[in-house]
């Protein structure tokens, strides 16, 4: 077996992992970005007069998000005047929904968090595998040679534990950031069912004054 080839491609492994989890960094950063937006910018113009997705400006519907997705069964439901229960239900089964498609590809990121140092260590041990192989054939001629194979084999830990450090980092800013993004998309539900005409809720009456009703 070549310890050798099998180090190399340690650290290939490992490369790849790291743009791996750069790139789903950079993607989740835009995703939460425009969430957010699209979010903050319907929780502005939602209110008891928004009935449907007529009734939303063009701007916001003109392209699909997330949170559309999330208002407009909650208007629908909203016009249909059923029960409380039924928009209650709605509300919930919108919000549920929001879990899979904004931590997508977050296991990775932690999975690469946990796997990256191992892999350093494992590129390590065949680093120095290779490196007392050598000297069982060859024999300590050169100490400068020994050293520097050694110094790559400790390379591959170094880099296991750098990778776990940018994806600890992010993945943690990720899971604070869902934490907002849950929040204000509770909010912009909330928003979304105001005003909403119910069945058995009686409407509510502003008494007549006194005054009015001898004069």
């Amino acid at each position: 077996m070549d310890m050798n080839l099998l180090h190399d491609i340690t650290f290939y492994v490992m490369y790849a992992a790291m743009a791996i989890a750069i790139f789903i960094s950079i993607e989740r950063g835009i995703y939460f970005a425009y969430v957010r937006r699209q979010a903050r910018a319907l929780t502005e113009v939602l209110g008891a007069s928004v009935h449907s997705e007529r009734d939303l400006p063009e701007g916001l519907t003109r392209r699909d998000s997330l949170p559309l997705n999330m208002v407009l069964p909650i208007l629908a439901q909203k016009a249909s005047h059923g029960s409380r229960k039924d928009l209650d239900d709605e509300i919930e089964t919108q919000y549920l929904k929001t879990r899979a498609p904004l931590s997508r590809s977050l296991w990775i990121i932690e999975t690469i968090t946990t796997a990256a140092p191992l892999l350093g260590l494992l590129g390590t041990i065949l680093g120095i595998i290779d490196t007392f192989k050598a000297l069982a054939s060859a024999g300590v001629s050169d100490p400068g040679q020994i050293s520097g194979g050694i110094g790559t084999a400790l390379f591959a830990t170094g880099l296991g534990i750098a990778i776990a450090l940018f994806c600890v980092v992010f993945h943690n800013f990720f899971q604070d950031s869902l934490e907002r993004i849950n929040d204000q998309l509770k909010i912009l539900l909330i928003r979304a069912a105001t005003g909403a005409r119910v069945q058995g809720e009686v409407p509510h009456l502003v008494p007549t004054p006194l005054h009015s009703r001898t004069a």
